[in-house]
């Protein structure tokens, strides 16, 4: 049997909306197009290492 007065005690009210998006957007989360970009930029880096090997 469920026991009301326990399960109130445990009982966290939701964030408002304003709230909400504030810890949404304190934290730094990375989307798709921030790690495409940063594999881009070490593809990058790592073909222009391997041509100057090349090169040498």
């Amino acid at each position: 049997m469920i026991n009301f007065e326990e399960e109130l005690k445990k009982f966290k009210p939701s964030l408002e909306v304003d709230q909400a998006e504030e810890a949404i957007y304190k934290n730094d989360l990375r989307d798709v197009t921030d790690i495409i970009e940063d594999m881009l930029r070490e593809l990058k880096i790592s073909d222009a290492a391997q041509r100057l090997r090349e090169d040498k």
